[in-house]
């Protein structure tokens, strides 16, 4: 009898009662390499599909991996737009706001006290299409220049493309781009010009540029990730771009002191590009610095150059960034 119950409390101390630890803590796969193989360690990486740490992915890659963190650089950049005008009565006020009132104090200099605006039918709209395309750009240099180093936190502390940084950053100054437009073209009209069918240019000149600034910010981003001092030359920079822009003046006027090679380097600046572009869909009468097919091509060319050479510099420097 006691025989018979001995064996029958084994018998149910063999059957475990509740969880096991191998239920709370199943043991990872893993796959063991023979040691007399005699395979290279990276022939045997490849075979069970093992890859190396901190191994910098193709262009193609890459380039998925971007499209995958799509909605990442989409919140990324409303959380930039609501920090940066939150704490601001006006809020978002402020994107219509600043191109407005650097056009009104480049009015008040160079149309008022240096008489250029007897020059021109319509001086007003004019300088307000130069200021608000510039200011376009330049705030995507801006902003690109420090989408690396003001994220060392997160870069160190979280995996994702780095290309989603200056990417978001962009993606918030073609936002508020898109409403400065609205504005620019309530300000044309009210001083006159008429709405035409070259207004439609401006749906491919605002791709190309925003293509172009893309490349440019993300260019920006790995050279002030390297040169940290370039922060402190931007603002000097851009106030030089700005001049040779012809955004504060007619742009024949570099044709009554520059010639020949000269004229057609400050004529093959980019923004001045796309600024005569945007002057040519929004003002009749307008001279232009060289024929509209010639600017297309040059913007587009411009466009492809700047935006893909400014991805492929940034990518190869993927590996680098939020080190050291």
């Amino acid at each position: 009898m006691l025989h018979s119950v001995t064996a029958h409390q084994a018998s149910d101390s063999a059957v475990p009662s509740g969880p096991t630890r191998s239920e709370h803590d199943p043991m990872p796969e893993t796959a063991v390499a023979p040691a007399d193989t005699g395979l290279s360690l990276k022939e045997m990486a490849r075979q069970n599909g093992l890859s190396a740490s901190g191994r910098l992915p193709s262009l193609p890659e890459y380039t998925r991996q971007l499209v995958a963190y799509r909605h990442f650089i989409q919140a990324h950049a409303s959380a930039k737009m609501t920090s940066a005008l939150g704490n601001t009565k006006l809020g978002a006020v402020w994107q219509v706001l600043t191109p407005v009132i650097n056009a009104a104090v480049y009015f008040v200099i160079f149309g008022l006290v240096l008489n250029t605006h007897r020059s021109m039918e319509n001086f007003i709209a004019y300088l307000c299409i130069g200021v608000f395309v510039f200011q376009f750009t330049q705030s995507v240099v801006q902003t690109g220049t420090n989408a690396i180093t003001g994220n060392l936190g997160m870069i160190r502390a979280l995996h994702f493309p780095r290309a989603s940084l200056p990417l978001s950053a962009a993606v918030v100054e073609i936002r508020n781009f898109l409403v400065a437009m609205v504005v620019l073209m309530a300000i044309v009209l009210a001083t006159g010009e008429p709405i035409t069918l070259q207004w439609l240019l401006l749906v491919p000149l605002v791709l190309l540029q925003s293509f172009f600034n893309v490349g440019l910010g993300m260019f920006m981003a790995r050279y002030g990730s390297k040169v940290r001092d370039v922060k402190q030359l931007i603002p000097f920079i851009m106030r030089f771009w700005l001049y040779g822009s012809a955004v504060l003046y007619p742009v024949t006027m570099f044709e009554n002191v520059l010639k020949g090679w000269q004229l057609q380097i400050v004529e093959a600046n980019p923004l001045l590009i796309f600024i005569e572009l945007a002057r040519h869909a929004l003002l009749e009468n307008v001279v232009l610095a060289n024929p509209p097919a010639v600017l297309w091509i040059q913007a587009t060319v411009w466009s492809l150059v700047v935006g893909i050479g400014g991805y492929v510099y940034f990518w190869r420097g993927e590996k680098g960034y939020g080190r050291g």
